[in-house]
């Protein structure tokens, strides 16, 4: 409702009750203002709506794809808004990630913890929670600079001004955006997915991305040993998240559904079948093992099924579990997506062991052979070398066309001695190329890193405590950190105004009129900036 309907709205209801007569209609219709969103129901309905309007948008033009960053604090997430609307104006297709990463080695009462779902199910909703509390707060902080500015012009009699800041009021940008947040493999059974993709849901996620590796087995995708589930339980946990999301009412919620199967080389248990070619008959059909002709070969303790009309004894290991064929993966992959988009999964994701728009999109393309609009959510993930990898391609690319690449070392491509050669230069344009191509060429709709600040934090920490502790002492900090807020405009460096101090003075005043004992005067010290 535009502010000054909603001032008139609310002095109508004040008159009707006369023991209310110290409300100012102006204040109640401000606080209203500052605060867009009652629940975390009310932002997952509002945040399917743009997700849902913006892959729409991806599927006419490709060069319209989304991006994010994981965060894994509400304030990280609420700063990277802040700064996406101070640089660009907006915040379309710019997203939140939450990473089950971060949560696990970040926010977890049992300190940090590897990616192997150990963290509390609470931890994951309490995040979410978090990262909306405080971009809900950016925007209450963003509209009391605006209306504090509106005070001072209609005390000044500048009705132009003053009708400027009360567009600017009504047509403000909340920083809200979709989080796609990590349900990992669900935490469980299907019943346990369902209650946490419940509070996910409640706590303001309009997507939730989860896997099919095994629960209790869960690995990091970039790491060894993981194990998948045949298609018929990661199935059965894509319903119970949809289920979540139509009795929560946030009809259009988005569903990510994550392989791991390029490098996954077991499965804990041998699929369901009942004819020839059936799925379960698929996944089984990739599970390593040796035709036999009767029970002769059969030893004590062996798994035979029936596979392509013949007895297969599939190679079982020591820790019961079954291995695959090697080179399968990929086949996997694609049965895996086309599965997932056929029962119930809006994207997918597909966890590779290197950033290779080729690789990519030689999977997509099989994918979209079957399902013409597929398109994936992609990790641009800190655990590969990017810099190593792409100078590896380069090379690559180079050597096929016949150029001289004897000045190179292939192996040693990290090294700063590459930094400023042809190579190197060209590397890095592949790098600031990726998304754009991969978006184009290998339907990537979304762009994500999962754990960037995890290592910004480590950076800037180290770079600080390098200067202070040394002989720079203050100066590191005042020409590492205050002197740069100061200069780029960080609004951080008024500490006390981002925590919402000038949001609760204004409070103060409206609960107490005169009376009120506020804390920006003129001895406060944030006037210095």
């Amino acid at each position: 409702m535009p502010y000054a309907q909603d001032v008139d709205t609310i002095a109508s209801i004040v008159k009707q009750n006369p023991t209310w007569h110290a409300i100012n209609p102006k204040h109640a219709a401000r606080m209203r203002a500052q605060n867009k969103f009652k629940t975390g129901l009310d932002i997952a309905k509002y945040t399917a709506k743009i997700m849902r309007e913006d892959m729409a948008a991806y599927d006419a033009d490709s060069s319209k794809y989304t991006q994010s960053l994981g965060c894994w604090h509400g304030f990280i997430g609420q700063q990277k808004m802040i700064a996406i609307k101070k640089h660009f104006g907006n915040t379309k297709r710019r997203y939140l990630y939450l990473s089950g990463w971060m949560v696990a080695a970040l926010r977890s009462e049992f300190g940090p913890l590897p990616d192997q779902s150990m963290h509390e199910k609470t931890a994951v909703p309490g995040l979410i929670e978090e990262l909306y509390t405080f971009l809900r707060q950016a925007d209450a902080w963003e509209l009391n600079h605006l209306f504090r500015d509106l005070e001072a012009a209609e005390k000044a009699g500048d009705s132009a001004k003053a009708a400027e800041l009360v567009k600017q009021i009504d047509n403000h940008e909340t920083h809200v955006v979709p989080i796609i947040a990590d349900i990992d493999a669900g935490f469980g059974n299907d019943e346990a997915t369902y209650l946490l993709a419940k509070k996910m849901i409640e706590a303001g996620a309009c997507c939730i991305q989860i896997e099919n590796q095994v629960s209790d087995e869960k690995q990091c995708g970039h790491q060894d040993g993981k194990v998948t589930v045949p298609h018929a339980d990661f199935l059965s946990k894509i319903n119970a998240v949809r289920l979540a999301f139509l009795e929560l009412g946030v009809d259009d919620g988005v569903i990510v559904a994550r392989t791991d199967s390029l490098g996954a080389g077991l499965t804990k248990q041998i699929a369901v079948t009942n004819e020839p070619g059936d799925l379960g008959d698929q996944y089984n059909s990739f599970i390593d093992g040796e035709y036999i002709e009767d029970a002769s070969q059969i030893e004590n303790g062996d798994v035979v099924i029936k596979s392509n009309g013949k007895l297969l004894k599939p190679k079982r290991l020591a820790s019961g579990l079954f291995q695959f064929k090697e080179g399968s993966g990929e086949d996997r992959v694609v049965l895996d997506c086309i599965t997932s988009l056929q029962n119930g999964a809006d994207m997918l994701w597909i966890e590779t062991e290197k950033p290779h728009v080729g690789q990519i999109a030689a999977m997509v393309n099989r994918i979209k052979e079957v399902v013409p609009d597929a398109k994936l959510v992609y990790n641009n993930s800190p655990s590969f070398n990017w810099t190593l990898n792409f100078r590896q391609q380069v090379f690559d690319a180079m050597q096929e066309e016949g150029k001289d690449v004897s000045a190179y070392d292939r192996a040693k491509l990290m090294s700063a001695e590459y930094d400023n050669t042809e190579l190197g230069k060209l590397a890095d344009e592949w790098t600031a190329n990726f998304q754009r191509d991969a978006a184009r060429e290998a339907g990537v709709f979304h762009h994500l890193i999962t754990l960037p600040t995890y290592h910004t934090a480590a950076l800037s920490t180290d770079n600080l405590a390098k200067g202070y502790f040394g002989a720079e002492g203050m100066l590191a900090y005042v020409k590492g950190v205050q002197r740069e807020e100061i200069r780029q405009g960080i609004a951080t460096v008024k500490h006390q105004d981002m925590a919402g101090s000038n949001i609760g003075d204004d409070h103060k005043e409206f609960f107490a009129g005169d009376a009120a004992l506020k804390a920006g005067g003129a001895d406060n010290t944030m006037n210095q900036f």
